[in-house]
């Protein structure tokens, strides 16, 4: 990105766009012209998202489809007097809707108390004095200066730059340290906002600011507000086909109780009794309840859900694109392997701490123990500039200070036992020829303690291998190539060291570096987090297909991709210069994306949604902030991660573990799978009362049920025993299936027909329990009422994810008392003249218990029994289905 020819600011005279005004040369710009720029241009800040007003939560919540057919059921259960029932059907929405709004209101706060400003200070030159001030007052034309540590405030051209090297990461997703130094192109003589510097110094002119910078401009590309979770799609569709299915079953019974010659106040009240009944009011509450112990389960593991359904949507995912840098791996770089002339080694061990071990022919190195390694790691951490800075307490970790390739030869050097600080003291450093991107090298001149001095020099491979430089053979240079190529080959950074000594202290640059000795190669990487690797193979399992996209170096992606397993090394890696040229193909055909822009971050992403996938998008980056609000969900890094990519995510790893994602995925499903066990337990009880209602007047029962036993039965199955199956705990086997295919309806996979033929099953129990009744001479009515409540209840102890457990506590709490206040609808005479029932002998409870337990056993044995779905509906949406099985979640 040509960031000069970009930063650019409006004009307000003019009304067009015009380059940034110049600062006033070396004394800056004066307080006066700086206050009138700040008014200008505005603030340098990034605009952040309105924060959304609670009535707006609480009216998008009302949106929700079900929840209008509740408000509706509501209405008509006032418009009938039933106003106990109405208020049972309004709490319901209340609750539903005030959990949803707390939630979203939590995570926001929780998001906000990680958030820091990119710049918080910025070190300017005003007034000819330097002073520190706010970021957000830097305005164009500012001198800033800039050092190690220091973020960037702004967009700005380099004027001076001594070693400046700066972390583009965030920006650019490039992991290596980019040299910065002024009259360069406009990449090498520009710095942006946001990212870090990391070595050295610079003096720096703001050229643009705010939303007109890098960072603001990437900013401005997430605009386009979320859509609707699957979940939400398919409660939408199942909302509405049974809002029609009810409205039209209620016809029927009205038209046929007035055929029969029922009174019209009496079968307008049983229908609209039936229409609460087949409504299931507490779906909201269920989802609501199962979204909410997912997010505080997600908590509990440092997880942020910013909005509730995004635990559910994990669940729907079919692809996970993430990005590499800070993401997968750890967001420093690790000297990961060494090579000598003698043999090679491995060097074990996690971020920048000094703990681990190098390895060699499976033994441990020590200090000194084989020479070879260790006199190339004395030069290494001689010719260094880098340094580690202990944590301030055992909770943090250690950090670098200087260029990051530099302090991992440091972590190097003390992972096998070598002490800098003492190399310092015995070979003191009298001179140096520092790195610089033309000779791609660094020297450092040391005195001996016996005299003479030690020449140490560092550098690429290309510019260190070099028959001027060194006095190897052409066989040691030719096999040290050949290695250097191999290394870079699997995406590792290598640098060359050699040394010489030389009698000679009169020497002078250059020719200090001639006669070297080849001591050896380092292979330097971003290296992977420890969880990366197993989170890569658990989505796998899962039928996850996972997809790397990075701005970083071709190689270094392929390396990565194949290390985890997201891709093998046949697979080609697409390039964001062949997505820009057209030349890439179909973008689904690739699991790896090189050198990319944020813009085509975007491209990707909605290539794979428009093939039908769900998509979730991982980073930490402002250049992955555009594709995590673009993505089905966004999942960002919570403490590398910057502003704009919290802010564009829907959870956000507070501990950046990327094995949080996994548990997320398990959540996500156990929620979905929650949703269906309701609904087959819900809807089948529907079914079975309307079936009683439809049937009984041909069996010789003019009114089987009367509205008030209906609504009682309802309120009782639906209430808390409905609710609590939506804490049911995750099905053992949820992470060894694919997800559903994202087209499916939340009925789908052969659930309909379980409904149908569990209502029909409870409502054949109570129709011919009634009619033994009513020809015994029994209280035929009475039994019916008890034997349906109580069915559907043994039905809801059938649906339980894992049966013979106390894994769900509270079910089997909710069916107990849903149980007692059923049989105190028979027995206590207040419910009984409300209810309209008579007592029943204890032999006549005894089969109507045993009724009941029928629920249990036949739904226990549907879920042993149910059909594997056909083949033509395991495939994985769009043209690249994969014809693999779908969720098995117990239901």
């Amino acid at each position: 990105m040509n960031r000069r020819a970009d930063s650019r600011t409006p004009d307000a005279d003019s009304g067009g766009p015009r380059t940034a005004p110049p600062g006033a040369g070396p004394s800056g710009l004066s307080s006066d012209e700086a206050a009138r720029r700040l008014a200008l241009h505005g603030p340098n800040e990034i605009p952040s998202e309105a924060r959304t007003p609670v009535w707006r939560r609480v009216l998008q919540q009302l949106r929700d489809p079900l929840i209008l057919v509740l408000l509706v059921a509501a209405a008509l259960t006032i418009a009938t007097g039933d106003l106990s029932d109405a208020a049972v059907i309004l709490l319901v929405i209340t609750v539903n809707t005030v959990v949803g709004v707390v939630q979203e209101v939590r995570a926001e706060q929780a998001v906000l108390a990680l958030s820091a400003m990119s710049a918080p200070a910025a070190r300017v030159v005003r007034d000819g004095e330097e002073r520190s001030i706010a970021a957000a007052e830097v305005v164009p034309g500012d001198l800033v200066l800039v050092a190690e540590g220091d973020i960037v405030p702004a967009d700005g051209d380099v004027l001076a730059a001594a070693l400046l090297l700066a972390d583009e990461s965030s920006l650019t997703g490039e992991s290596v340290p980019v040299e910065k130094a002024p009259d360069r192109d406009a990449s090498r003589g520009a710095v942006s906002a946001g990212t870090v510097v990391v070595h050295g110094h610079g003096r720096v002119v703001v050229t643009a600011t705010g939303a007109d910078s890098a960072l603001g401009r990437i900013a401005a590309l997430m605009g386009a507000a979320p859509g609707l979770t699957p979940l939400q799609h398919r409660l939408a569709r199942f909302g509405r086909t049974l809002a029609a299915v009810i409205v039209a079953l209620c016809a029927v019974v009205l038209a046929l109780g007035l055929v029969r010659g029922q009174p019209v106040e009496l079968m307008i009240v049983a229908a609209i009794s039936l229409a609460v009944a087949a409504v299931p009011e507490s779906l909201p509450a269920v989802v609501t309840l199962a979204l909410t112990l997912g997010a505080r389960r997600m908590a509990d593991r440092h997880a942020i859900v910013r909005r509730l359904p995004a635990v559910e949507t994990l669940g729907s995912v079919t692809v996970i694109a993430t990005d590499k840098t800070g993401t997968l791996t750890e967001g420093r770089m690790a000297a990961e392997r060494l090579w000598t002339p003698y043999g090679d080694a491995a060097v074990v061990g996690t971020g920048y701490e000094p703990e681990g071990r190098g390895v060699r022919d499976g033994e441990t190195v020590t200090a000194g123990d084989p020479p070879d390694l260790a006199a190339l790691l004395r030069v290494a951490l001689l010719c260094n500039d880098a340094a580690l800075e202990p944590p301030p307490d055992r909770a943090d970790e250690w950090r670098a200070l200087g260029d990051p390739t530099e302090a991992a030869l440091l972590v190097t050097g003390a992972r096998l036992g070598l002490d800098r600080a003492a190399l310092e003291r015995e070979l003191p450093r009298l001179e140096e020829i520092p790195f610089d991107s033309d000779r791609k090298r660094m020297t450092t001149v040391h005195r001996r303690p016996e005299g003479g001095v030690l020449v140490a020099c560092k550098g690429a491979p290309e510019s260190v291998l070099r028959p001027q430089l060194l006095a190897d053979g052409s066989d040691v240079v030719a096999r040290a190539a050949a290695q250097a190529e191999v290394l870079a080959r699997h995406g590792y950074r290598v640098l060359a060291v050699a040394a010489a000594d030389h009698e000679d202290t009169a020497q002078r640059p250059p020719t200090w570096e001639s006669g070297l000795s080849l001591l050896g190669l380092v292979g330097i990487l971003d290296p992977p987090r420890s969880a990366s690797e197993p989170t890569i193979t658990a989505c796998k399992r899962a039928g996850i297909v996972p997809v790397l996209i990075t701005g970083d170096h071709p190689l270094t992606a392929r390396a990565m991709a194949e290390r985890l397993g997201i891709a093998t090394r046949d697979e080609d890696v697409t390039t964001g210069g062949r997505i820009r040229e057209g030349t890439a193909g179909d973008l689904t055909d690739a699991r790896v994306y090189a050198r990319t822009t944020p813009e085509q971050k975007l491209d990707i992403v909605q290539a794979w949604r428009g093939a039908g996938h769900v998509v979730a998008m991982t980073g930490d980056g402002v250049n992955d902030g555009p594709a995590l609000r673009r993505a089905d969900i966004g999942v960002a890094m919570g403490r590398r991660g910057t502003e704009v990519a919290r802010q564009a995510a829907d959870l956000v790893l507070a501990d950046d573990n990327p094995a949080t994602i996994v548990s997320a995925v398990e959540e996500g499903r156990r929620v979905y799978a929650n949703v269906r066990r309701f609904l087959l337990y819900a809807l089948a009880g529907g079914t079975a009362e309307i079936l009683v209602m439809l049937l009984g007047p041909f069996l010789g029962m003019p009114l089987p049920l009367l509205p008030a036993q209906i609504l009682w039965i309802n309120l009782l199955t639906h209430g808390l025993p409905g609710v609590a199956l939506g804490a049911e705990p995750v099905a053992p086997d949820a992470m060894r299936h694919p997800p559903r295919p994202p087209e499916e309806s939340v009925l789908g996979a052969g659930l309909w027909p379980r409904i149908l033929l569990m209502g029909t099953f409870v409502a054949a129990v109570t129709l011919v329990a009634g009619v033994w009744a009513r020809e015994t001479g029994r209280p035929w009515q009475s039994m019916m009422f008890l034997i349906l409540g109580a069915t559907q209840l043994g039905v809801a102890l059938g649906s339980r994810a894992r049966p013979g457990s106390l894994a769900n506590p509270f079910l089997l709490v909710a069916v107990g008392t849903a149980l007692t206040l059923q049989a105190a609808g028979v027995y206590l005479p207040p419910l009984r003249e409300l209810l309209g029932t008579e007592p029943l002998p204890l032999t006549d409870l005894a089969i109507a218990a045993a009724l009941s337990g029928l629920g249990h056993v036949v739904m226990r044995l549907q879920t042993r029994l149910k059909p594997e779905r056909p083949p033509e509906a395991r495939a994985r949406p769009g043209r690249h289905a994969h014809g693999r099985r779908g969720i098995h979640t117990g239901l």
